[in-house]
């Protein structure tokens, strides 16, 4: 019951800290409308420099470009959906060397929905639509005999994935707390990880693809429930029953990283600024 009522309290709190920070950035309502596009256009280089591979070939690791997209917009809806929530953590180092992160510490609101919820950029909805509207063309453009769990496994993925995501954010955060700043430690798992997941695991090598399959669990948002739906073998050969254990996947991890933020939390110690 008191988990429950915490957790209904940090809502509130993200709620109100982000729903402050949206009303900030639409003061400016012209000057927001260009940034979400400017962000939508920079973000949608990524998939022009896989139209570009496919027209010099057919198949990328023995994938059509379609399945790629499909990939792709798997990997860059959920994502985006994650930073656009969590994607102010990689600030926390920042607030840590300059002693702003005291005052989260004595405010009463949980600390990791101030952190979460610190200047949201609803700008980011750029790299959400962007990833929607490739995963859209994918849909409609991939060879897939498509059953009721197929297209159900879809939405199941995106939200799944977004999770995990959300996940790596608070771990890093939480490691950041440890190493005092490591903010490019966490965007390399974090960034670097949807960058990874956009490609098929056939061009990587196999230890690579086992570290994001059973170390960090990324291959769970994109690879290997889309290995079902396109009929693709799975990566490492896993069990076809991996393809639904997505939103068990995600569950583990939130979990994991809570309890990384607890610990890291209870073992940060001020800068004394």
């Amino acid at each position: 019951m008191a988990e429950r009522g915490a957790l209904a309290e940090g809502l509130r709190a993200y709620r109100l800290i982000a729903g402050m920070w949206i009303r900030s950035s639409m003061t400016y309502r012209t000057s927001f409308v260009v940034t979400v596009f400017g962000n939508l256009t920079v973000t949608g280089l990524d998939f022009v420099g896989i139209l570009l591979m496919f027209s010099q070939v057919d198949s990328l690791g023995g994938w059509s470009l379609p399945e790629v997209a499909f990939l792709y917009g798997l990997s860059v809806t959920s994502f985006g959906i994650a930073d656009l929530a969590l994607g102010s953590m990689d600030v926390l180092g920042a607030r840590m060397r300059d002693g702003s992160f005291d005052t989260l510490l004595v405010r009463p609101a949980p600390v990791l929905a101030q952190v979460g919820a610190d200047r949201f950029a609803l700008r980011r909805l750029g790299r959400v639509t962007q990833g929607v509207v490739a995963l859209g063309w994918a849909l409609v453009s991939v060879d897939v005999d498509w059953s009721a769990p197929k297209v159900l496994l879809v939405p199941v993925m995106v939200v799944s994935g977004a999770a995990i995501f959300s996940a790596v954010f608070v771990a890093g955060a939480a490691f950041q707390i440890y190493a005092q700043d490591a903010a490019e430690v966490q965007n390399a798992f974090t960034y670097g990880g949807t960058t990874l997941l956009q490609y098929p695991p056939t061009v990587f090598g196999k230890d690579l693809v086992r570290g994001v399959t059973f170390m960090l669990p990324l291959a769970f948002v994109n690879w290997v429930p889309a290995a079902h739906v396109l009929g693709r073998p799975y990566p490492v050969g896993l069990p076809g029953w991996t393809a639904f254990a997505s939103p068990l996947v995600a569950v583990v991890c939130c979990g994991l990283a809570g309890m990384a933020w607890r610990t890291g939390l209870r073992s940060y110690r001020s800068t004394g600024s």
